[in-house]
């Protein structure tokens, strides 16, 4: 597999790293197009593939940034890069107060009733509702991306190519997460909502490509940079994807999909890695 890799995206990181983007905005494009065909996936179903994409994303930041990041330089440049990765992502929450719709399709109660105040107010609360749902969707792919271009980055392809498989199969869910909230969400048709779970995604190139190309030019901040995807990821897994696939009363079912999630990244990251 990774002389395949190698003839198709070449040697220099940064290109491998664009590769990677590109397969795993892909995965997500296939879950975002289910969507056209999969009619009213059941609660117990979305969350339940959530939780599946926890477990890997969970996996992935330990066998595939933390623990090499940590053989590489020590760890003290990861913790920073840990706590650096969760403070953004905290502070991305605080200057853009998303709605937490992107996993579930359900807004917090307290959420609902801020909308429903603030709607007479203005009438382009339906507006800013959309521009809410979209920067969250943005923000949740932002860590995967990046992880997959740092990964790449660091010149191991084995642990580069099992972190981009195990992000771009955990992408399959969420697009279809993804799209199917667009669409209970009032966005109407369902190709529109397949568009704005297969946009989601396409953030994900470019911080693949920012990724690779940031530890390439400046090797020594690669140990932080990869204590930094897995800071982020872990914020993501903890204050976005583990609480709302839990509050709705299908928390056993997601427990065993984070669980199963968890199992299949460790497979992917022993076999290929």
């Amino acid at each position: 597999m990774e002389e395949l890799f190698l003839r198709i995206a070449g040697p220099h990181p940064v290109w491998q790293g664009l590769a990677g983007g590109i397969v795993i905005a892909t995965f997500n494009l296939l879950g975002a197009l289910a969507v056209m065909f999969v009619r009213n996936p059941s609660e117990r179903f979305l969350n339940t593939s959530l939780g599946f994409s926890a477990g890997v994303m969970l996996a992935a930041s330990f066998t595939s940034l933390i623990m090499p990041a940590i053989e590489l330089a020590g760890v003290g440049p990861v913790l920073v890069g840990i706590v650096l990765g969760a403070l953004l992502l905290d502070q991305a929450d605080h200057w853009v107060p998303h709605l937490h719709v992107a996993l579930t399709g359900h807004p917090l109660e307290s959420e609902q009733q801020a909308a429903a105040a603030e709607a007479p107010a203005r009438g382009g609360g339906r507006v800013a509702a959309v521009l809410l749902f979209i920067v969250a969707i943005t923000l949740h792919n932002m860590p995967e991306g990046l992880a997959v271009g740092v990964g790449f980055g660091s010149g191991n392809l084995g642990q580069a190519l099992s972190l981009m498989w195990a992000i771009g199969l955990q992408n399959v869910p969420e697009g279809l997460a993804v799209a199917f909230t667009a669409l209970q969400a009032g966005f109407g048709r369902r190709f529109y909502a397949a568009y704005t779970g297969i946009r989601a995604g396409l953030v994900e190139i470019p911080l693949a490509v920012l990724g690779a190309w940031a530890v390439t030019v400046a090797q020594p901040i690669l140990p932080y940079a990869m204590g930094f995807a897995a800071g982020a990821m872990l914020f993501v897994i903890s204050d976005e994807i583990i609480p709302e696939t839990h509050a709705r009363g299908h928390e056993r079912l997601a427990t065993f999909g984070t669980i199963l999630g968890f199992v299949v990244m460790l497979y992917l990251d022993v076999s290929l890695g």
